[in-house]
């Protein structure tokens, strides 16, 4: 692009006169030199707190400092990695998950967060693009990683079991349940496999050798979803990372509790979101993980919930509308939640409206991106009310909006979203092409549209991929749908353009009835109430579900493809 220089100019900061009066302007992005560092002096504050939960059973900050400290030892002494290497992690939410991953990091290593879900192929794909020199996996999903290793070497497996952190007694009583009963663990044959407690138990007879790790050290590849094509390993440094807790606890922090939170953790720790907004910030807080491994089973989830009093929670808009329905959720004790934080895709007004007048508490819907470790934007914790809006930008986050040309917009007028701050990857892992294409001159495109307003709130209009096109004139899926989920009847809903002789494109709907007696007529009716004529959809189509992706986004793209075939 050949941009002139002048254009690249950032907005003035408006929205920090809108922060509250203890959040900070900018943060000290090197306040820990590295990610390691930053457990060390958790360790050293928390010691004998919890610092993650999971089915009855805690880890002490003093546990995971001696877990994960064997672990490296292990991979170092054993495995003979070296620092700067690939160590994948196929890991649900369980307590297996923060050993492995503090102890690659500790090691000098770089975490490669795989989802547990992966087909064959998309788990071939990754191994073979990050050069992963070892996986952690659990055996739910090994059959996975057996197929894969076929094609490709997969170097080290250590392989683990739901149960492995238990005591004898529960530990086989939750193998025969897996294995047995439920029959979640597919049969498969690893036969170099590694089992996690021979990891643990030999590393602690090792010594750990503690790395010189640089702050522009590689901590994570944590891989894009892959929704324009392969996914692309995002490079985020231990200063990346480092910066993004920082803003995160700048604004979130000051209604925080040092050493006494429980956050409840449904979202995988896999995830970009869950693990700086759950596990590594309430790490630096002295807080505690309750850790759901499943949340899509939410009898489960909410029986967790009520043996803990819980006080923050995070989520995206999908789980918190299925908890909003769920009687037994409905009946727990909120009197201790004051932390309520939505993200990964739009926050709906009805549920936002709904959780506050269930738990008495705001939901503050935040906006982030795997390439920016990922927190961009966050609601103020003072605000009353829902806003509509994914907040203001984090501290020392500079952003411009900018039109197809890369040229600033006028003041009020929708454009596309760039970011500069700390937080910004270094790049895409062995893809300069598609660096180059979206860090530009130190600033990331988003390919979101966004508004702006005079407080400095802003708005997401929509994907700029997603936008449906008709007559000329652009439709925003996220208006259509918000109008749709408005109807009382209504459970979910998504829309996406399809293809129109007449207009190019026209709205259809995908519709998650609430109450069975719903018609297309009633729908279309409500939606002239909301909507000018070339935004209502033209196509209904109601459906039993949505494709979701693991945190629970609603995939479009799953249904433009679906429709389309």
């Amino acid at each position: 692009m050949n941009t002139p220089q002048a254009t690249y100019r950032a907005m003035d900061r408006i929205w920090a006169g809108r922060y509250p009066a203890d959040v900070p302007v900018d943060i000290n992005p090197d306040l820990y030199s590295s990610l390691s560092d930053l457990l060390d002096n958790a360790v050293r504050r928390f010691a004998d707190l919890p610092a993650f939960t999971h089915l009855g059973q805690s880890l002490t900050f003093r546990q995971l400092d001696e877990q994960s400290q064997a672990f490296a030892a292990y991979l170092q002494q054993v495995l003979r990695l070296n620092q700067g290497e690939r160590v994948a992690l196929m890991l649900p939410n369980a307590l297996q998950y923060p050993v492995a991953l503090f102890g690659i990091l500790r090691a000098g290593m770089v975490v490669v967060n795989i989802n547990p879900l992966y087909t064959p192929t998309e788990l071939r794909h990754q191994l073979a693009d990050s050069g992963a020199g070892a996986i952690v996996i659990m055996a739910n999903f090994a059959h996975t990683l057996a197929q894969a290793a076929q094609d490709i070497p997969i170097g080290h497996v250590i392989l683990t079991e739901l149960g492995d952190p238990f005591p004898w007694p529960k530990r086989m009583a939750i193998h025969i349940t897996l294995k047995y009963i439920k029959r979640k663990q597919p049969t498969f044959s690893l036969p170099a496999a590694i089992p996690y407690r021979r990891v643990l138990r030999l590393g602690r007879r090792m010594t750990f050798i503690r790395p010189y790790i640089a702050p522009g050290d590689l901590a994570f590849l944590q891989y894009t979803g892959g929704t324009t094509g392969l996914s692309k390993g995002a490079m985020l440094t231990h200063r990346n990372i480092l910066a993004n807790l920082e803003q995160a606890k700048a604004a979130y922090g000051p209604i925080l509790n040092i050493g006494a939170e429980l956050m409840v953790t449904a979202l995988p720790l896999y995830h970009i979101f869950a693990l700086m907004v759950n596990c590594l910030l309430f790490v630096e807080m002295g807080g505690c993980n309750l850790l759901i491994t499943n949340p899509r089973d939410l009898p489960s989830m909410v029986k967790q919930m009520r043996q803990h009093r819980f006080t923050a929670i995070s989520g995206v808009n999908t789980l918190f509308n299925a908890l909003l329905h769920n009687k037994a959720f409905r009946q727990l004790d909120f009197s201790s939640l004051h932390l309520s934080v939505g993200g990964g895709m739009s926050l709906q007004q009805s549920v936002a409206d709904d959780w506050q007048a269930l738990t008495g508490k705001h939901l503050l819907e935040g906006y982030g991106l795997t390439e920016c470790s990922p927190l961009v934007c966050g609601n103020p914790y003072d605000l009353k009310q829902f806003s509509g809006s994914i907040g203001l930008p984090v501290p020392s986050t500079d952003i411009r909006l900018v039109d197809d040309q890369g040229v600033n917009v006028p003041p009020g007028q929708a454009g596309e979203l760039w970011i500069r701050g700390p937080q910004v990857m270094a790049g895409y892992w062995q893809q300069p092409q598609a660096t180059a294409d979206t860090l530009k001159d130190g600033w990331l495109s988003t390919g979101d549209i966004v508004t702006v307003d005079q407080q400095g709130f802003v708005r997401i209009v929509d994907r700029k991929k997603d936008i449906i096109v008709v007559s000329g004139f652009s439709v925003f899926p996220n208006e259509v749908e918000e109008a749709v989920v408005r109807h009382p009847k209504v459970l979910e809903a998504a829309a996406i353009g399809f293809p129109s002789d007449d207009s190019g494109e026209v709205v259809k709907i995908f519709v998650v009835k609430k109450e069975p007696s719903l018609t297309r007529e009633e729908l279309l009716r409500h939606c002239r109430r909301y909507l000018t004529g070339y935004k209502v959809p033209k196509l209904v189509e109601f459906r039993d579900d949505l494709p979701k992706s693991t945190v629970g986004k609603i995939l479009r793209k799953q249904l433009r493809h679906d429709d389309h075939r």
